[in-house]
């Protein structure tokens, strides 16, 4: 669901990290409890690794210790703001197979899309691009879905200004969605299409601020109590 995910769909991200979303039942974390511990991987911060923290949102960090995988860090979700719960995640998950015919399942394009809508700086630029390469090669032929995708999360103003001119009859189908970032498209003015792209940007990130300021301020007393025990 991170950056490994938007190598493998194209929008290609250097990172050392893995970023897993889980179903945070009780047989499930014990099968990724005995994967962690085949990667010698150890909870490096706070919260511990605990369901109840998982549900609530929180992520766990940990370090592998593996000669194979040195250093590597694993991070670990079972719920993000905005973003569905994990069964209908993985009823909708993309599944690739490696060369060794390993499958692999990634996080949806939409969703992994919606996961990254945070307030860190890197993950906007990165939202750009995934929807970028899922425009460019699906234009020509695109599906009911990849329009509905594209209205809702395009980032570029120039190519957002192509589909609002190529597919008129859509976006009035999708304007009271995204109102003013559509409506700026369909003007065909780049410079209010960035704007309107900013202020949403600006309102999301304070939404994430929001959904985070509690969940910090429980990560805070947890750390005091580490210290003080």
């Amino acid at each position: 669901m991170g950056g490994q995910a938007c190598v493998l769909y194209g929008a290609a991200e250097f990172s050392r990290d893995l970023d897993l979303t889980v179903l945070a039942d009780a047989g499930n974390l014990l099968r990724l409890q005995a994967a962690l511990d085949e990667l010698q991987a150890e909870v490096i911060a706070v919260p511990p690794f605990d369901a109840a923290y998982l549900e609530r949102g929180h992520a766990v960090h940990f370090r592998c210790r593996h000669p194979d995988v040195p250093g590597l860090r694993v991070d670990v979700m079972a719920k993000m703001r905005g973003v569905a719960p994990f069964t209908e995640l993985w009823a909708r998950r993309t599944t690739i197979v490696t060369p060794e015919g390993e499958p692999l399942d990634l996080i949806a394009l939409p969703d992994l899309v919606r996961a990254k809508k945070t307030q860190c700086d890197k993950d906007w630029p990165m939202i750009r691009r995934l929807v970028e390469v899922s425009y460019l090669q699906g234009r020509n032929t695109p599906t009911p879905e990849q329009m509905a995708f594209w209205f809702r999360e395009l980032r570029t103003p120039l190519l957002l200004r192509e589909l609002a001119r190529d597919c008129p009859d859509d976006l009035a189908r999708f304007l009271p969605e995204r109102e003013d970032v559509l409506a700026a498209a369909r003007s065909g003015d780049e410079a209010a299409i960035a704007a309107a792209l900013y202020a949403e940007e600006m309102a999301e990130r304070e939404r994430d601020r929001e959904h985070w300021r509690p969940l910090r301020a429980e990560l805070e007393q947890l750390r005091r109590r580490a210290r003080s025990g």
